[in-house]
């Protein structure tokens, strides 16, 4: 996996999965996110670097609208990385799936979350993660 920043969609898989969402029904961005969120979810004991950059980025593609609503919110997609087309309102009910697939990515064995070779990296992408659950409104 490439990444080229620690930020929610600085990664290759990441890119690929907010840019996927292009074109999609209201409907099939709740269903991927959703599909993502519970994918990592049911890992088993060790969730690897492709799923956790997915659900990152499906979680902040979330976080980001419920940013857009909340004055004061840290969580900020650059405008060049983020999707291409504006996102649909998302439920609310998409916020603890998202916070407990962010939650097993910040776990002990998520190769995202030990695969960092530059310490600085690995604390600023762990700081990110937990902004993006405090947005949603989760304890990280």
């Amino acid at each position: 996996m490439g990444a080229w920043g620690t930020g929610p969609v600085d990664s290759d898989m990441a890119a690929d999965f907010v840019d996927g969402l292009a074109g999609m029904s209201t409907e099939q961005v709740i269903e991927a996110m959703t599909r993502t969120f519970q994918r990592v979810v049911d890992s088993g004991s060790r969730v690897d670097g492709g799923d956790g950059a997915e659900v990152v980025a499906a979680a902040a593609a979330a976080a980001a609208l419920i940013a857009c609503q909340i004055p004061g919110s840290q969580v900020v997609i650059d405008p060049d990385d983020g999707p291409a087309e504006p996102l649909p309102v998302l439920p609310i009910s998409l916020r603890p799936e998202a916070g407990r697939a962010l939650r097993r990515v910040l776990e002990d064995g998520s190769e995202l979350a030990e695969g960092w070779v530059e310490t600085t990296d690995a604390e600023e992408w762990r700081a990110m993660v937990q902004t993006i659950t405090r947005a949603l409104g989760i304890a990280p």
